[in-house]
C-alpha cells in the first residue's frame, strides 16, 4: 500500500519484508501468543516465497502509539493451471489473521481483500485465525486438526497408542531399524528423495526441493529431520517443525517397502519420544482431509479430530479455486500421474506444484 489507512485510530500497513528489524518485530509479536503458528512466522514466509518465486507480503495493524494489534501473513500465489489467489499463509495449513482487537481483524481482511483486487487474485484465501464476516464464505468441516500432549516417557507413549496401532508399533520396533536425526545435507537428500517418492504413490506432484530445503534452512534448530534407514537405505522420513512446546511432523513419508516394515509407525512413535526429550509437551500431527486414510490413521493413532474453519472471498462470488487433490475432478490426473516414471514425474511436478500455495 502506498500510504496508511487511518481509521478509529488503527493504521493498516504493509510491512517491509527487507527489513530485518520489522520481521523481528513482527516475529517476536507472533512468540509472544498462544495462537500463533509456525505459518505466521517470518520464517516460513519468506523461506515459502523465495522457495517457489511467489510473492510474500504481511499485512499490519497498529495503533496510535506504533503498537501492533493484528497480523496477517500472504502469499501471492499465481499459476498457469490453477490461477491467481491471495493467500493466508501459503503452502501451509494454518496462518489466518492473528489480532488482539476485533476491529483490527475486520480492517485486515478488507485490506487483504483490496490487495487481491490490486494484483488481480480474483481470491483470497485466510486458513484458521479470525474469520471476518460479510461477504467472506466460511469453509467448514472439510478438514480436521490432530493434536494431544506427549506423555512422561517412552513406555507411557507408547501404551497411549491405542492397542491394535500399538501392535503395529511393537511389530516396527522388532525389524532392526535405524533412526536418524539430523540436519545436514545428507538429512536434506535423504527426505526429499523419500518425499518424492512418496506423493508420486498417491499420485499427487512435488514440491520444489527449494522449498523444502529453504523452510528448513530458515527455521534453524526449530526444525529437523528424522529418517528411518533399514540395513543402511533410508525407507521413511519426516521433516518436522518445533514451535512453542510442540512439534509438528509436516512433509512426511516413505517408499513403498516402508509399510511392510512399519517404518512409518516408527517414525512417528520415536519422533514424539525425541521431541519429548528436547522440551515439547505437545504433538500436533497437522492436518488431514475429513474421510481420508490419512485422517483415518491419525485417529489409530489415539488423537482426536479437530475440525477446522477457514474463509473465503472470491470476485462477484465465483467459485474458489479448487486445489484439494481428493475432488473428483481430479481423479483422472491423479491416476495418470501415478503412472508417470518417477523421474519425469520429478521434474515436471515441481513447477506445478508451487502455483498450488
Amino acid at each position: 500500500m502506498n500510504a496508511p489507512i487511518i481509521n478509529r485510530r488503527i493504521i493498516v500497513r504493509e510491512a517491509n519484508i527487507h527489513d530485518s528489524h520489522e520481521l523481528a518485530r513482527i516475529d517476536a509479536w507472533l512468540m509472544e501468543r498462544d495462537d500463533s503458528t509456525p505459518f505466521h512466522r517470518p520464517q516460513w514466509v519468506i523461506a515459502a516465497a523465495q522457495g517457489t518465486d511467489q510473492e510474500a507480503l504481511y499485512l499490519l495493524a497498529e495503533n496510535k502509539d506504533g503498537d501492533l494489534m493484528a497480523v496477517l501473513p500472504l502469499h501471492i500465489i499465481h499459476s498457469p493451471i490453477f490461477g491467481r489467489a491471495l493467500v493466508s499463509s501459503g503452502f501451509s495449513v494454518s496462518g489466518g489473521i492473528l489480532s488482539s482487537s476485533p476491529t483490527a481483524s475486520a480492517r485486515l481482511a478488507d485490506a487483504a481483500w483490496n490487495l487481491a483486487q490490486r494484483h488481480s487474485c480474483p481470491t483470497v484465501e485466510l486458513r484458521g485465525g479470525v474469520l471476518p464476516a460479510g461477504e467472506w464464505q466460511k469453509k467448514e468441516g472439510a478438514h480436521a486438526n490432530f493434536a494431544r500432549p506427549l506423555c512422561i516417557d517412552d513406555e507411557a507413549e507408547l501404551l497411549a497408542i491405542p492397542r491394535k496401532q500399538r501392535a503395529e508399533v511393537r511389530k516396527g520396533l522388532k525389524n532392526e531399524l535405524e533412526v536418524n536425526i539430523g540436519s545436514d545435507q545428507r538429512d536434506i537428500d535423504w527426505h526429499y528423495d523419500i518425499y518424492a517418492q512418496s506423493v508420486h504413490n498417491l499420485g499427487t506432484p512435488v514440491f520444489p526441493k527449494s522449498l523444502i530445503e529453504g523452510v528448513f534452512r530458515s527455521f534453524g534448530e526449530d526444525a529437523d529431520i528424522l529418517t528411518v534407514c533399514h540395513q543402511g537405505a533410508p525407507v521413511a522420513s519426516v521433516l518436522s517443525l518445533y514451535h512453542k512446546g510442540t512439534v509438528m511432523p509436516y512433509w512426511g513419508g516413505g517408499i513403498w517397502q516402508a509399510r511392510a516394515l512399519r517404518a512409518n509407525d516408527i517414525m512417528y512413535y520415536e519422533l514424539m519420544n525425541h521431541a519429548r526429550r528436547r522440551g515439547c509437551s505437545h504433538f500436533d500431527f497437522g492436518r488431514s482431509k475429513t474421510g481420508s486414510g490419512a485422517y483415518a490413521f491419525k485417529k489409530n493413532w489415539g488423537f482426536e479430530p479437530d475440525p477446522l474453519s477457514y474463509a473465503v472471498r472470491t470476485a462477484d462470488n465465483s467459485e474458489a479455486r479448487d486445489i484439494n487433490p481428493n475432488s473428483p475432478k481430479y481423479k483422472l490426473q491423479i491416476s495418470l500421474w501415478q503412472k508417470l516414471p518417477l523421474k519425469l514425474a520429478n521434474k515436471i511436478g515441481p513447477w506445478i506444484a508451487k502455483g498450488l500455495g
